[in-house]
């Protein structure tokens, strides 16, 4: 589906703004339903209050004699229809709720680091861009999320998606966008003093469009590319390269695979866990290895982590690299 195309000069104080995605579509239905719903619940109960307040107002002759009449029927349907009703919704709203948690596995996957102030979002095949966000229409995308410095909240109200970026740990959010045009973006999370100014504009184009964009973005190296070279500037492969004298993991296979802990059990070597070993690799210890590795915290910024990481992926079958705008194991989340 395309539609025109967008300014966001337009709806600067929009009321409702427009939609991009079904999910935004059946969001909106939700919230529709259920404001009708409780109009129809409790404007009956404020006219009545308002009619007996006025019909046995002080002073006026009119019938006060207790009844002792009561019809149970009325009484236990005033309570069991509405409840049933509000259960309609709560499905409703958890089974979209539940969409939202589990993105596609072919879904594209984007980087993003959320700073004070501004968004730094990264495309698979290396392309970087500063409060602005290209997406392909009718293509799911994933974006993984991190903030370098304090909580900031990922806000894009024509798809109706909002997440929270947390320090030290991964978040996602997903869409499919249906609908051509730009559209505005903003941080939802209060977040220091220029957070008024922490937005941007986010671009959704045809696939066609898109891919061409990528193409006149200005590079060609991938994110994994980019990360092998940081693996080797950082000395990281003076321990985990081939041949190497030191006895350290190996990262081949790694991502994806579950890992023996020193305190027992096993964790999945997910990005949380690779982001987590290079801050501070004397948490969760690794069983059969001695811990000689440095910690890079505060000295490894978040967006080279995000590089460092994709290469990492990039020597495991779930994670190999692949051409921006082609779909394969390196868009799995």
């Amino acid at each position: 589906m395309s539609g025109k195309d967008v300014n966001p000069g337009d709806f600067p104080l929009a009321l409702w703004p427009p939609s991009a995605s079904t999910e935004a579509v059946q969001s909106d239905h939700l919230i529709l339903g259920f404001t009708v719903l409780t109009l129809l619940l409790t404007v009956p109960i404020f006219l009545a209050i308002a009619w007996f307040a006025v019909h046995f107002r002080a002073g006026k002759d009119v019938h006060r004699e207790y009844s002792d009449k009561r019809n149970r029927l009325l009484e236990v349907s005033w309570m069991l229809v509405p409840f049933l009703l509000t259960l309609i919704f709560f499905y409703w709203g958890a089974k979209l709720f539940d969409i939202h948690k589990h993105p596609p596995a072919d879904a594209l996957r984007i980087e993003a680091i959320g700073r004070q102030w501004m968004w730094k979002f990264q495309h698979p095949g290396g392309q970087a861009e500063i409060n602005d966000l290209h997406v392909p229409s009718g293509e799911p995308v994933m974006i993984n999320m991190i903030s370098q410095d304090v909580i900031h909240s990922l806000y894009l109200p024509a798809l109706r998606v909002q997440m929270e970026t947390l320090p030290g740990r991964y978040t996602q959010l997903w869409f499919t966008a249906n609908r051509t045009g730009t559209f505005r973006l903003y941080c939802s999370e209060y977040c220091g003093t220029d957070h008024s100014r922490m937005g941007g504009l986010l671009t959704i184009m045809s696939p066609a469009d898109y891919a061409q964009w990528l193409r006149q973005s200005g590079t060609s190296i991938s994110l994994a590319s980019q990360g092998r070279a940081l693996f080797s500037s950082y000395g990281c492969s003076g321990c985990h390269g081939a041949g190497s004298a030191v006895r350290a993991p190996s990262l081949a296979g790694l991502y994806g695979s579950p890992v023996p802990m020193l305190a027992g059990g096993t964790v999945v070597a997910d990005s949380g866990y690779i982001h987590d070993k290079i801050l501070d690799p004397d948490r969760n210890l690794i069983a059969g290895y001695k811990q000689v590795m440095p910690a890079f915290k505060g000295v490894i910024p978040e967006d080279r982590i995000v590089l460092l990481t994709a290469y990492i992926k990039s020597l495991s079958p779930a994670g190999q690299d692949t051409q921006p705008g082609q779909a394969g194991p390196e868009r799995t989340p």
